[in-house]
């Protein structure tokens, strides 16, 4: 599948002169769906028109910048996956290695929060792979 870059770098220019209401405010511990972009490699892509994916809000710095982690639905089982149990859903997978500083411009819309217990685990396996 050949990856729409060109596609891509036209909606980010939008998102880069987007502004968010001085209302706008996203908390740790929370899923939004977020422009991730088209990226390269091994790193997770953004899917559907507005190259988006869930994200965990790890940590915010401040009201435009913060840490997420990518979610996806599928489970490898090794260190760098955790699985979040969603009660009736079908379950996520916090993607714990592909860690991003991002702009809160990219931030769509939220979709729900996660748990204290869960949360706490999955910053302590993070920190885990910090110098």
């Amino acid at each position: 599948m050949e990856k729409q870059f060109d596609v891509w770098n036209n909606l980010k220019k939008n998102i880069d002169s987007s502004k968010k209401p001085e209302e706008f405010y996203f908390r740790e511990r929370e899923v939004w769906w977020c422009s991730l972009g088209v990226n390269i490699g091994f790193e997770e892509d953004g899917k559907n028109e507005n190259f988006e994916r869930p994200v965990l809000i790890l940590k915010k710095f401040n009201k435009y910048v913060l840490w997420i982690l990518p979610l996806t639905r599928s489970f490898k089982n090794n260190d760098y996956y955790y699985r979040v149990l969603q009660g009736n859903e079908e379950d996520s997978v916090v993607i714990l290695s592909q860690i991003r500083l991002i702009s809160n411009k990219r931030l769509l819309r939220k979709m729900r929060m996660i748990g204290l217990v869960e949360f706490e685990d999955i910053k302590n396996k993070v920190k885990k792979f910090l110098p």
